[in-house]
């Protein structure tokens, strides 16, 4: 059967191809760790977990939800991005509820991106912008992420007649999968340059909540000028760990929401209310989870770096998100080191050149595996030679 020729032009989910090889390990009997995905192994706040208990026993949410999102949903969305970025944000115009932001960030580019525009895209990247892009006929751009540039786009380098048919940008800082923060400098470069060419700004905020050594990352949309041009997509995934509740936000710009509020009513009919009842719980209620898992994560971040650098592996101390980048030893590439640690300590890491060309000579590693399976994962690579 012949599938579209849009689909051709996708290469195979990154994620289930790691899910697919670690299965086939396992039935091996091989004992393998991932560190490859990042899904937070640290279970989910418990007055989250009661707040969607009580909320399931209302008969009243057992209907179609609000296709935007309750009203009361938005106003959390609302009330947590003036307690925690002073962004005031009206809750009716400029707010959407999302089944999950990966939902909202494939269909952003539905609602905007006609065929043979061009959109500008971060090389290395969380794959779904690029292939999101493709779905919408859009034509890739690649901005390159260089460690000797922080990894941040050096926009000076964009082609102008590029810029002038641009239709929409990604962002995303923290960041996915290099690790690495934007200065104030950076995200106001980013909305005049945006707002010279008409390029809608799209910032993917997944990470903004894990944060060390006293970072706290802004929100893109407490710039001046950032609402006449940009939307910010939020996630309560990651730190509410609510990876499979799939639940979050698009923010911003409201001709923006608009748009992609025509996709979503047409494809889908919005997450269930009770659902959005804890996510109002995890915005409004005690943060202290927050600050207990980071100092988790920042535990397991010391352990990786300060073992990696004791076997001579360079690589630097992220100051947000639960992602370590690595450049790979001398004399491999992505995938041969990756594929050197599951043959020879079954553990199993993310090839850098899987998040695109620029990711070639490094790998990701993700800090969400249990304190005890991750010290044994770095045992184990202390005894591999390379």
């Amino acid at each position: 059967m012949e599938r579209a020729e849009r689909i051709k032009k996708i290469p195979p989910y990154l994620f289930a191809q790691i899910d697919k090889k670690i299965a086939e390990l396992k039935s091996k009997g091989i004992d393998v760790i991932s560190l490859g995905i990042g899904d937070p192994d640290l279970p989910t706040p418990p007055n989250i977990v009661e707040a969607m208990k009580k909320a399931v026993e209302v008969k009243e949410y057992h209907r179609y939800p609000d296709y935007e999102g309750s009203l009361e949903f938005r106003e959390a969305v609302s009330t947590y991005y003036k307690n925690r970025f002073n962004v005031s944000l009206d809750p009716r115009s400029e707010v959407m509820a999302l089944i999950g932001s990966k939902e909202g960030i494939a269909h952003i580019f539905l609602a905007f991106v006609n065929p043979g525009d061009y959109v500008l895209i971060p090389d290395p990247a969380y794959p779904v912008y690029k292939t999101a892009a493709i779905f919408a006929g859009g034509i890739p751009y690649t901005m390159p992420l260089l460690e000797e540039n922080n990894f941040l786009p050096d926009f000076s380098k964009i082609d102008e007649e590029i810029l002038k048919k641009a239709k929409l940008m990604f962002l995303c800082y923290p960041n996915n999968p290099t690790g690495a923060v934007a200065s104030e400098e950076f995200f106001m470069e980013a909305i005049e340059l945006a707002k010279k060419y008409d390029i809608i700004l799209c910032h993917d905020s997944a990470y903004a909540e894990i944060t060390y050594d006293g970072y706290k990352a802004p929100s893109i949309l407490s710039f001046p000028g950032a609402k006449d041009i940009a939307v910010e997509f939020g996630s309560l995934s990651k730190p509410y760990r609510m990876t499979g509740w799939r639940i979050g936000y698009a923010v911003g710009n409201s001709e923006i929401i608009q748009g992609l509020g025509i996709v979503k009513t047409n494809v889908d009919s919005g997450q269930f209310t009770a659902i959005q009842k804890a996510g109002i719980e995890a915005l409004l209620g005690p943060q202290d989870s927050i600050k207990e898992m980071n100092d988790i994560f920042k535990k397991r971040r010391d352990l990786v770096v300060n073992t990696l650098r004791e076997i001579g592996i360079d690589v630097k101390s992220p100051k947000a998100t639960f992602y370590i980048w690595v450049k790979v030893p001398e004399g491999y590439s992505s995938s041969s080191f990756a594929e050197k640690l599951i043959e020879q300590a079954a553990v199993v890491v993310t090839p850098g050149s899987a998040y695109g060309e620029y990711g070639e000579g490094y790998v990701r590693i993700s800090l969400t595996t249990p304190d005890h399976r991750l010290m044994e994962a770095m045992e184990r690579i202390k005894k591999i030679s390379f």
